[in-house]
């Protein structure tokens, strides 16, 4: 049975990985020049491309892996791996880039799918969301109460997503550079301990004689 504080933790693991106040700049680059409802549109396509790619990733994830023959064991610690190297790369504040020739980007600008490609994916729901969302479905048993809390931690993070990006301007403003690196840094902190804790679970259920 799912308790309070497991629900707690999946939630704030997911929200640390996800972590959409260190892309509020990247945000406001892309939405700079834009109108307040068009950037409103954005930062909801934003939110739905990570509620259904991390929902799927729920639903489908165990069936992929049997795909690959790849043991949930392996997956803990390759995604913890993965979930590591991004908090290294948090607690350095460092920003992913985009690489776009001026075709590419005015083509995308024109589509509207920069709040899907590469905000919504991958830089909100990457890999290491994808990981997370997958060995948590498992982590407490995989029954339904199971999912269903995940998949409320996953509705929640989505909707942080959009309440910080509809924010992004007043969060720039307050917080500034040096905040927003503040708060990434201690996301990462957060997600390094996450990241060790899955592949030390993983690594017990390889190697049974570590425990």
């Amino acid at each position: 049975m799912i308790q309070a504080s497991d629900f707690m933790k999946m939630t704030v693991s997911l929200f640390a990985i996800v972590e959409p106040v260190g892309i509020v700049p990247f945000f406001l680059s892309v939405t700079n020049g834009w109108t307040r409802e068009r950037a409103r549109m954005a930062a909801r396509a934003a939110a739905l491309t990570v509620l259904v790619v991390l929902l799927v990733s729920m639903l489908l994830g165990e069936g992929l892996l049997s795909v690959f023959g790849i043991s949930l064991a392996s997956f803990s610690v390759g995604g913890g791996l993965i979930l590591l190297m991004l908090a290294l790369s948090m607690m350095k504040a460092s920003q992913m880039e985009m690489r776009q020739t001026p075709e590419e980007a005015d083509e995308t600008e024109a589509r509207n799918a920069l709040a899907v490609v590469p905000l919504g994916v991958p830089l909100l729901a990457g890999p290491g969301a994808m990981s997370n969302v997958i060995v948590q479905s498992h982590q407490y048993g995989g029954g339904v109460d199971v999912y269903l809390a995940l998949a409320l931690a996953i509705v929640v993070v989505a909707l942080s997503v959009f309440l910080v990006f509809r924010s992004a301007e007043f969060i720039s403003d307050r917080l500034g550079t040096t905040g927003v690196n503040l708060v990434t840094r201690l996301m990462g902190l957060i997600l390094a301990a996450l990241a060790v804790e899955m592949m030390a679970d993983g690594l017990q259920e390889l190697f049974p004689g570590l425990a």
